[in-house]
Formats: structure tokens, C-alpha cells, sequence
């Protein structure tokens, strides 16, 4: 083996080549690098490179020995930084956007107040209120005004008609010795509103927060824990060109572990801690609720968790699932899916540091494991994902990897470009899609259907204490080959042009024609319909179950045919409305792919785009 220069740049891009490769003698080689680079001295950017080697190091190791030098660095990385920092250094580059989040650096960011009330909690001596950031916002004084006189008596003689309010001194004299972040959190979470007004009334303020991560767990530097046993990678990683996603979609429905609650809030304080060191909120991700946890390990040292919302804070119609993953007790990613009847919408972000790290190949585990959940058979692609007003997927080529795997766009107009960049790939294998096509390409959804050996459905099964009931298996995706999926017959599904917001602009059309833009007379007129036609008396249903009421009778108020429907379909239609408020989402999920009649309306009424009135 020839000797290793001593230059620091030349050593971390060895490294960076070293991790990926899985040949005999490699972590030998890793060893002796890490030893080289810990003892020199590194500016910010080289310290950050080293930083994300190390932990993809951790995650994708290649041997047992690696497992406590990479621990032990990453363990003592905060006294580089501040040594970096004792120096005057400039420090900025880590607040970025991919590579917040180390040891010994400074957060700012503006939390939703869920968040900021777990974050108080979590590590109460490290975070503040970022008042000189604050003071001089006029929105946020207005804000202010209109929310602190609920807390402060008397401060309206202020806020209501004089100018420059010594805010920091009402709100000083108003907490006394008690910590501001503190103090201000408990007078909102005493208010006598629901929770979710209560949150609207923080988040109005758009208070910055700002938090030390020291040598925290906390950080990404030491966010991750020790699994059972690890996976040491002595082959080469999976490439995106090595998964046949049909063939994935094929195997059996992985098993799926119900977590206990108490497991069940630590995966929900794992989940927060993830996203909050990455400038990162996700609906799912915030509100989870812990009593609906469910564990899949797919081998290869991943461990995924999936969960629901509670009750109180599910979506109108869609069902909704959120969920991370583990690679050797690391975490590498976060998961959305929202669904309805058999369509389900995907949001899949690795985060930057492990998108070299087998990603084709764990999406595809992902998608096994929301099949089993759902026993959705058409997977839909967000165009965020994908690049629309995403400059991240257009630079990485977003497009292709779904594409690749078996995806087709939702526009016959975008499917004709899409066979046309191919061609041109096809006929000169240097050829890149430049930015602008990408750009086009992510103007609409991309869809994989699953045709399933029994009935048209993914594989499902039922999550029960601790197990899962094996039932129908993936079979293939309609339009994929493993040979070139780009060059299968494509054909548009019922879905493509299908989307809730179009049966909410509908609803509002219909508010402001018939109601006046009344929205209470619009509520009240179609539950009275509904409730007539379907005849239901619901004094006796939960407040939960009477909002899925509420929320269904808008739409049901939409179908002209209702009074028609058999006895048994408006049975079903009930049991899918009540379900909405079940322990968890994924009955009522499953019941509305049982009532063809509903799922035909539901696809008449929101694939009709609208045309408002200028």
C-alpha cells in the first residue's frame, strides 16, 4: 500500500472514496486515515467533511473495529469545533441548511409551539428567546399586541395606542425571576382554547428560539444509539441500477411490531430530536401520536418506525402516516405518506450526509413497509420531491431516480418529454438533462402502480401485539421491467389528475354561490342533508367521530345520486366516517378501498379542476 500524503484535503477525499469501497483490506485503510486526520488541524470546511464521513462511517461500517474509533471521534468532535471558535473562526457555515445541527455549535430557528414546549423541556438550560432578533419586526409587534395583553394585564393601555412599547419591560415585570421561554410558553398552554388554537396564537408571533447543542445527544454529531446487533458491510453497497422495485414489491409483507406507548414516546422524542437539529418540521413528525408506533427490521442493520396522528389533529379526509429509519442505530431518513382508498402520496428524504448509502434499495423496504400498512397499490410522488421549486432535486436529479426505478409522470404531455430525454440518453450516454427540462418534468405527480396477485392490492396484513398477519404479497408494477422501465407501455390511472384540494375548492365554489361565503351555513345545511339521507342520529358519537361527520358532509353534500345508494353502501359509509376517529387511521384507510361507489365519486368530483373568477 503506498504511503498516505500528509495533506489534509488530499486525506479527507481518500476517506470519502474509502467509505464507499468494500474491498478486502479497506477498513484497515479507513483506520489509518482516521488516525492521520485526527491529529491535524482542519478549517471549518474540511472539519465538515471529516464530520459527515464519520458519521456515514458509523451508519454503513465495514468492520467491527471501525465501530469504537469512529464513536470515540465523533464523541470528542465538539472540542474541535470549539477550539475553532476560541479562535474567532468564522462559524457560519454551520448553520447551513445540510450540515446544521454538530456538536458545540448555536441554533436559531422559529419553532411551532409543540416544538418549542418540547425543546424547553428537553434541554431547558440551553435555549432563550433571541429577543435583539426580534424586537424590531413589525409584523411580529403586531403579533404582540394582539396576544400578550391575553397574559399581561393591562397592557392594551400600550399595545392598543402608543408607539414604541417597551415590550422587554412589560414582559420582564410580568415574569418576575422566571425564565422568559418558560414563562411565555405556560401562559399560552394555559389558555382556556383548544390545543390547536393555542398553537396558532404562538406561532403567530414567529418568536426565534435559540439553543446550544454543547456536547449533546442531542446533536447530529451523537444522535444515534447502539442497535442490537450491527450490520458490517464487507460487499459492495446496493446500487440504484441493482433494485427492481417490482421485484422488492414482490417479496413478502415485512413483519410489523406494535411498540408499547412508553416505546413508542421515546421513538417520538428520537423523531423530534432528529428533525429539530436539521431545520426540519414535518407535520407527522411533530404531532405523532406514541400509542400508534409500529417497527419493521428489514435486515442489512435498517430499522424503520411508522406511526399516525392522534385523533384530534388527523387530516378531513386523507389518512396519514409519518415514519424515520435506522441504519445501524443511526438516523438517515424521514417518510410522509398520505392516502386514500387505494392512492397513496410518498415524501421520502434521506438527508444529504447518507445519499450515497444503498437509498434505491431502503425506499424500496420503505414502500414494502406502507403496502403492509395501507394496502395502497398506487404510490403517488409529491412534484416537490421530484424539483417543483426545489432547487436540491434538480441539482441531484431527483426525477431520474424515481424514473429509474419504474415511475411515470402523471402528464401525457410530460411522459412524451420524459421518452424523449430517454432516447437522447440512450443515443449518447455523456448526454444530462439540463435544469429547465428538469424543471418541466417536475410539473406534475409521478406514479408506480401495483398490480397485486389477488384483487389489485399491495400487500396487507393487520398489525396486531407485536406481530403481523401475513396476507397478499406485492406482485409487479404494471409499467415496470427491470431491464429499462422507461421503455414499458404507459398508460394514465384513475388517479393521476385526482386531488383533495380540488374537492375542497369545489366545496368553497359551492360556499360562496349558495351560502353567501358563510362557512358555518355550509357546515350546518350538509350535515343536515347527510344526515338525512344517510339517517343518522349522531347525539350519541364522539366529538371525534361527529367532526369526521362534519368534514364527510361536505363533500357527501356533493353527490347528487347519495339518496340512491343502497342500504349496505351507505352502511359502509357510515362504519368509513366513524373509523376516521378510531385508535388509528389505518381501518378506516383500508374501508375506503371497499366501497367502489365512494371511491368513484370521490375520483369524479377531485379530478375536476376549477376555474375561479378573476
Amino acid at each position: 500500500m503506498p504511503p498516505i500524503p500528509q495533506d489534509s484535503n488530499n486525506l479527507l477525499t481518500q476517506l470519502e472514496a474509502a467509505k464507499n469501497q468494500l474491498n478486502s483490506g479497506q477498513a484497515a485503510r479507513i483506520q489509518k486515515l482516521l488516525t492521520q486526520l485526527s491529529n491535524l488541524q482542519l478549517d471549518p470546511y474540511q472539519l465538515i467533511r471529516f464530520h459527515e464521513s464519520l458519521l456515514f462511517l458509523r451508519a454503513f461500517p465495514h468492520s467491527a473495529s471501525l465501530i469504537p474509533r469512529v464513536e470515540n471521534l465523533l464523541n470528542t468532535f465538539h472540542n474541535r469545533i470549539e477550539k475553532l471558535r476560541a479562535a474567532n473562526t468564522d462559524m457560519s457555515i454551520f448553520g447551513d441548511f445540510d450540515t446544521s445541527g454538530m456538536a458545540a455549535t448555536t441554533m436559531q430557528d422559529t419553532l411551532s409551539f409543540d416544538v418549542a414546549q418540547w425543546l424547553a423541556r428537553r434541554i431547558p438550560r440551553n435555549i432563550e428567546i433571541a429577543w435583539t432578533d426580534y424586537w424590531d419586526d413589525y409584523e411580529s409587534e403586531r403579533a404582540r399586541g394582539n396576544t400578550w395583553p391575553r397574559f399581561i394585564p393591562l397592557l392594551e393601555e400600550d399595545a392598543d395606542v402608543e408607539a414604541n412599547i417597551p415590550w422587554s419591560t412589560w414582559i420582564d415585570a410580568a415574569r418576575g425571576r422566571q425564565n422568559a421561554l418558560a414563562w411565555l410558553l405556560n401562559q399560552f398552554a394555559k389558555l382556556p382554547i383548544p390545543p390547536r388554537h393555542q398553537s396558532e396564537l404562538y406561532d403567530s408571533l414567529h418568536l426565534p428560539l435559540r439553543w446550544n447543542l454543547e456536547n449533546l445527544k442531542l446533536s447530529r454529531t451523537r444522535n444515534w444509539r447502539s442497535p442490537r446487533r450491527f450490520y458490517f458491510h464487507q460487499s459492495p453497497l446496493i446500487q440504484r441500477s441493482e433494485v427492481n422495485l417490482a421485484q422488492e414489491l414482490s417479496q413478502p409483507a415485512p413483519k410489523l411490531k406494535k411498540l408499547p406507548r412508553a416505546a413508542g414516546k421515546s421513538v417520538m422524542q428520537s423523531i423530534r430530536e432528529v428533525m429539530v437539529v436539521r431545520y426540519r418540521e414535518l407535520y407527522g413528525t411533530t404531532l405523532g401520536d406514541p400509542g400508534t408506533v409500529v417497527k419493521a427490521d428489514l435486515g442489512r442493520g435498517v430499522i424503520m418506525h411508522f406511526w399516525g396522528l392522534p385523533p384530534t389533529r388527523r387530516l378531513p379526509l386523507r389518512a396519514y402516516i409519518a415514519g424515520y429509519t435506522l441504519k445501524n442505530g443511526v438516523p438517515i431518513n424521514y417518510v410522509e405518506a398520505i392516502g386514500l382508498c387505494e392512492w397513496i402520496e410518498v415524501g421520502f428524504n434521506t438527508f444529504y450526509t447518507y445519499r450515497q448509502g444503498e437509498t434505491a434499495w431502503i425506499y424500496a423496504q420503505a414502500l414494502r413497509c406502507l403496502g403492509a400498512l395501507t394496502n395502497a397499490n398506487c404510490i403517488s410522488i409529491y412534484p416537490y420531491q421530484i424539483g417543483q421549486n426545489n432547487d436540491e432535486a434538480i441539482e441531484s436529479g431527483a426525477f431520474w431516480f424515481y424514473r429509474k426505478l419504474g415511475f411515470r409522470p402523471g402528464r401525457s404531455d410530460l411522459q412524451k418529454l420524459c421518452e424523449r430525454e430517454e432516447k437522447r440518453i440512450a443515443a449518447n450516454p455523456k448526454y444530462r438533462t439540463p435544469p429547465r427540462t428538469l424543471k418541466r418534468l417536475a410539473e406534475a405527480h409521478m406514479f408506480y402502480e401495483v398490480e397485486a396477485a389477488t384483487n389489485n392490492r399491495f400487500a396487507t396484513g393487520r398489525v396486531g401485539d407485536g406481530r403481523i398477519e401475513k396476507g397478499r404479497t406485492f406482485s409487479r408494477a404494471a409499467n415496470a421491467t427491470k431491464s429499462s422501465p422507461a421503455l414499458a407501455a404507459e398508460a394514465s390511472g384513475p388517479w393521476d389528475t385526482f386531488s383533495t384540494r380540488n374537492l375542497g375548492l369545489q366545496i368553497n365554489q359551492r360556499m360562496a354561490r349558495d351560502f353567501k361565503g358563510d362557512s358555518q351555513e355550509i357546515r350546518q345545511a350538509s350535515l343536515a342533508q347527510v344526515n338525512r339521507v344517510l339517517n343518522i342520529n349522531p347525539s350519541r358519537w364522539t366529538p371525534a367521530q361527529k367532526q369526521s361527520l362534519e368534514n364527510w358532509s361536505l363533500v357527501l353534500a356533493q353527490i347528487p345520486n347519495l339518496t340512491r345508494w343502497t342500504p349496505e353502501e351507505k352502511h359502509q359509509l357510515i362504519k368509513i366516517i366513524k373509523a376516521k376517529s378510531a385508535r388509528t387511521e389505518m381501518p378506516y384507510f383500508r374501508q375506503t378501498q371497499h366501497h367502489p361507489r365512494l371511491r368513484s365519486e370521490l375520483l369524479r368530483l377531485g379530478s375536476t379542476s376549477i376555474r375561479l373568477l378573476s
